[in-house]
C-alpha cells in the first residue's frame, strides 16, 4: 500500500508542480511515446545484456514484492518457531535417526506438511533437511555446522540480492540513456535549423523530454524499487537465520525451549512474538510431533 501511495505522490507532485508553474502537456505527450521507446527499449536491452536468465527471471518475478512486501508474515514466523521446536524436541528425545524418514522426501513429510508454506519454500525446506542429513552422518560439531549453514545463507543472500542489483543497474543507466535520447532530439532539431523559432522551440522541448524521462524513471521508480527489494530480502533473511540458530543451539546442548527462545531474537521486531506469546505457541505443540 505504501508503495502505491508513494507512486501517486511522485506523479502528483512532479506533474502537479509542472502544471501549476504554467507548463503544457502537449509537448510531453507528443514526444513521450518515442522517447519512452528509445529509453525504455535501451534500458531493457542493457538489463538483458548485463544479467543471466536466472537473475532476469528472478528480478521480474520479484517486482510484485515492491507492493506486497516481505515474503514471511507474523504467522509464518510463529509456524517456523513451532516447527523448529518440534525438530529439536525430536532430536533431544528420539535422536536424529528418528527424523531420517522425513528427510528422504521432505516435500512429502507429514512433519513438514503441518506447515505447507515452509514445506513449499525453495530454500527453507532444503536448508533444514540438508542440515539434518549432515547430522545423521555424525556431523555434530556446532562450529562446523554453523559455518556450513552460514555459507549456504551467504550464497542465498548473494543470489537474491543480485536481482535488486540488476534493477539498480538499470536505475543507474537511465539518466545517461535519457541524455542519449535528448542528444538524438537535438540532432533532429539541428537538421531542421531553417524552421521557424516556434517549431524549433517545440523540437528542443521534445528533445528535453528524454532527459526528463531518464532521470524521472531512475530516481522516481527503478532506484526506489531496487531499495525496496533489498529491504524485503534483508527481512526475509531473518527467517532462515532462525533455522540456523535453533539447530546450532541444539548442538550446543540447549533444550528445545531455550533453542527456540534464542532464535526468537531473529524475528523482525514488528513481527516478533513476546516471551509469553512464544510460551503459548509452544504449549500448543503436540507431545509427540511425529504422531500422525
Amino acid at each position: 500500500m505504501l508503495a502505491i501511495v508513494g507512486i501517486v505522490v511522485v506523479f502528483v507532485m512532479v506533474f502537479g508542480g509542472y502544471l501549476l508553474a504554467g507548463g503544457k502537456f502537449g509537448i510531453i505527450a507528443k514526444a513521450l511515446p518515442f522517447e519512452l521507446m528509445m529509453i525504455g527499449g535501451a534500458a531493457a536491452g542493457t538489463f538483458l545484456v548485463a544479467n543471466n536468465g536466472h537473475v532476469v527471471k528472478g528480478a521480474l518475478g520479484d517486482l510484485k514484492r515492491v507492493f506486497s512486501g516481505p515474503q514471511w508474515t507474523k504467522e509464518d514466523y510463529r509456524d517456523l518457531l513451532s516447527l523448529m521446536f518440534m525438530i529439536v524436541k525430536i532430536l533431544k528425545t528420539k535422536g536424529v535417526l528418528a527424523l531420517e524418514p522425513h528427510l528422504e522426501k521432505p516435500e512429502e513429510s507429514t512433519l513438514f506438511g503441518k506447515f505447507p508454506k515452509i514445506q513449499h519454500d525453495h530454500f527453507a525446506l532444503p536448508f533444514i533437511a540438508d542440515t539434518l542429513r549432515m547430522m545423521t552422518m555424525s556431523m555434530d560439531d556446532p562450529h562446523q555446522v554453523e559455518d556450513c549453514m552460514q555459507r549456504q545463507l551467504k550464497k542465498h543472500h548473494a543470489e537474491v540480492h543480485a536481482r535488486a542489483a540488476a534493477l539498480q543497474s538499470v536505475a543507474d543507466a537511465l539518466p545517461a540513456l535519457g541524455i542519449v535520447a535528448a542528444v538524438l532530439g537535438v540532432v533532429k532539431t539541428m537538421a531542421s535549423i531553417n524552421e521557424p523559432v516556434e517549431v524549433l522551440g517545440k523540437m528542443i522541448g521534445g528533445a528535453l523530454v528524454g532527459t526528463f524521462l531518464g532521470v524521472f524513471l531512475a530516481y522516481g521508480f527503478f532506484g526506489p524499487f531496487a531499495a525496496k527489494l533489498n529491504q524485503t530480502y534483508e527481512q526475509d533473511a531473518q527467517f532462515y537465520a532462525i533455522i540456523r540458530d535453533c539447530l546450532v543451539a541444539y548442538l550446543q546442548g540447549h533444550s528445545a525451549q531455550v533453542a527456540v527462545e534464542l532464535a526468537r531474537g531473529n524475528v523482525p521486531s514488528e513481527l516478533q512474538p513476546s516471551f509469553h506469546e512464544l510460551d503459548e505457541i509452544l504449549a500448543a505443540v503436540p507431545a509427540d510431533p511425529l504422531a500422525a
